[in-house]
């Protein structure tokens, strides 16, 4: 590591510097930075937890010490001991560590990270471009996709849970996962949204080899692994980073400042100490566990302060943004980017270099907002909110956008994605299935979070796992057998992905039937084509007429009335012919309420 770009706060590596650094001819190496603090000790299982005095290197605060006799496995603090306080010291995890103890315990393990032998070379390979690919994200909270019954705490370790995951995952059409926050956090109840071990995988569910073979699985079966990473703010748990040397370190020294709206420390930006610290946990993940990506929570906080355009633009947080995501770039130009941002900043996925944040794809939260409300909407009363559907499409091509229904929809007294739907129990599945057909036939990546695709009703909780027993009633089953035929769609059409960012890749064929809430639209790739037809009313059965200038057939893939899905039409796949007219083919659909339909578009006989 170069100490000037690490000061500067350009330094990716840092954790290759700091921390326990395993020597391959034995003994550990040991590192922090405490420059306020009085005095550093090393207190370990190696020395039987008595003190070994660390030694400053440079006028710039970093300890140091070598133990021959430490090794992998053992556990670890740095006693720092600090000027002019009520207390002589405090015992801090280690801001570098590669591994900790299970909660309420929080001792740092030296973990080795050479050990492990990845088997996916081929994924590896050929894991780029991916903005001409279908992308469709399983959002997963690792503790509660499924309990294990044999552990007292209910988890299961990152290695017994992979295969599990993987062949769901496989089979139910998703080709990536998103994990929500993996790295060491002492509550449970924070989802690992707030840490204290940013280099350390969650003991809950094993050790950083487990998670190395949980991501190896995963790609040798062709499913990408994304980081929920969050360079906001921390745990204030004082065994953390909070006054890590007895002085604010990492956080703002201000009261004002210093606390985010969750309770939790905003982390200092102006610094680079802190901008090189959150730089290298992101490069950590992506290079020594091979993420495919990271999405970076709460980008809204990083752009503005408190998350408040009025309040301004926080030129430090947002200057690191846009250098962490370019040297990203340069040393990963294969991975995804990815900015869960609500606002309206400009620029979030163009390139650094042209003014932008760098980000590959920014969360449509407005797209998300509009086509939920519109659902919770009464029927009758969707003509006079018919263009909150078509809006995302005037703002669409300014961003590169993902679509999202994540956790966050299905919690703190919002109600599930079903739940939300307007009407009772047998009106709620039709109106999800036409929302999801909606949602995989618009452009744009997409993210759906566990327990969505067979209709959870209850709301989530980390506490328990997904209500899989659901499954036993057919409302729930079909709607998860035609999520699993949807998904499946999406990755296997190229009209439906491949076209997400190009003016040509979608195009309006009526979107003024505010009367009957009828739209259509088509999605095209090349020679690929794909109609989408949507009745969001529930009134009756309308007959929809349109024409194709070229087009001599449509073949139904996708109906979300087929009673296969509990619907109330008889599968029917066979061809409709067009009838030749002045501008093409003219084509006459029947269209029951609450539904949509998907259809190839055939240009010879």
């Amino acid at each position: 590591m170069d100490l000037y770009q690490f000061y500067l706060g350009a330094a990716l590596d840092a954790y290759t510097y700091f921390g326990a650094q395993v020597q391959p001819e034995g003994g550990v190496f040991f590192r922090t930075l405490a420059p306020n603090a009085e005095r550093v000790c090393l207190i370990c299982e190696a020395s039987d937890w008595q003190e070994i005095p660390m030694t400053m290197e440079t006028g710039g605060g970093i300890y140091s010490c070598f133990v021959s006799d430490a090794k992998p496995g053992q556990m670890y603090k740095y006693r720092i001991y600090v000027k002019n306080s009520g207390v002589p010291y405090i015992d801090h995890c280690d801001p570098y560590g590669f591994g900790m103890e299970l909660r309420p315990k929080n001792a740092s393990i030296i973990r080795d990270l050479s050990t492990y032998t990845f088997h996916d070379a081929e994924w590896m390979a050929q894991r780029g471009s991916h903005h001409e690919k279908p992308v469709n994200i399983y959002e997963v909270h690792l503790g509660s996709w499924m309990k294990n019954p044999e552990d007292e705490n209910g988890f299961y370790r990152y290695e017994e849970i992979a295969p599990k995951l993987v062949e769901y995952v496989k089979a139910h059409g998703y080709n990536y996962i998103e994990f929500m926050p993996l790295s060491e956090h002492p509550a449970d109840c924070s989802w690992g949204y707030q840490n204290t071990g940013f280099f350390s995988p969650t003991s809950r569910y094993g050790d950083a080899e487990g998670l190395m073979q949980l991501v190896d699985l995963c790609h040798q079966n062709g499913i990408g692994v994304i980081m929920d990473y969050v360079p906001v703010h921390f745990a204030v748990d004082g065994y953390g980073l909070t006054n890590y040397d007895g002085t604010p370190l990492y956080e703002y020294p201000d009261k004002e400042t210093s606390h985010s709206e969750w309770g939790s420390c905003n982390f200092n930006h102006s610094r680079g100490e802190v901008c090189s610290f959150l730089a290298s946990c992101a490069n950590y993940w992506l290079t020594e566990y091979h993420f495919d990506g990271i999405r970076v929570d709460a980008v809204s906080r990083l752009i503005y302060w408190y998350g408040d355009p009025n309040a301004g633009v926080n030129p430090n947080s947002l200057n690191f943004l846009k250098s962490m995501n370019s040297h990203l770039r340069r040393l990963h130009p294969d991975v995804m980017l990815i900015a869960e941002d609500s606002t309206n900043y400009d620029g979030v996925t163009r390139p650094v270099e042209f003014g932008g944040l760098g980000f590959d794809y920014k969360w449509d939260m407005g797209w998300m907002n509009d086509t939920l409300d519109y659902f919770r909407a009464h029927p009758w009363s969707r003509k006079d909110i018919y263009h909150m559907l078509t809006f995302s499409m005037m703002y669409y091509y300014n961003e590169r956008y993902l679509l999202p229904l994540s956790h966050d929809e299905t919690v703190h007294g919002k109600a599930t994605i079903v739940q939300k739907m307007f009407g009772d129990y047998e009106q709620k599945f039709p109106q999800a299935r036409a929302l999801y057909m909606y949602m995989y036939l618009h452009p744009g990546k997409k993210l759906n979070f566990m327990g969505n695709e067979f209709g959870q009703l209850r709301e989530w909780t980390e506490e328990q796992e997904q209500d899989w027993d659901v499954l036993k009633y057919p409302m729930h089953d079909s709607f998860h057998q035609y999520m699993k035929q949807l998904c499946n769609l999406y990755l296997t059409e190229p009209a439906l992905s491949a076209g997400d960012y190009r003016a040509d890749g979608f195009r309006w064929i009526d979107c003024h039937q505010e009367e009957k809430c009828i739209y259509a639209f088509e999605r095209r790739a090349g020679d690929a084509r794909i109609i989408a037809l949507f009745h969001f009313d529930d009134a009756r059965t309308e007959q929809f007429s349109f024409t194709l200038e070229q087009g001599q057939s449509l073949t139904p893939l996708l109906h979300s009335e087929w009673d296969e899905f509990s619907g109330t039409l008889p599968k029917n796949t066979d061809d409709i012919p067009g009838t030749e007219c002045e501008n093409g083919h003219c084509y006459e659909v029947n269209l029951p309420p609450f539904c949509g339909a998907i259809y190839r578009v055939n240009t010879t006989k």
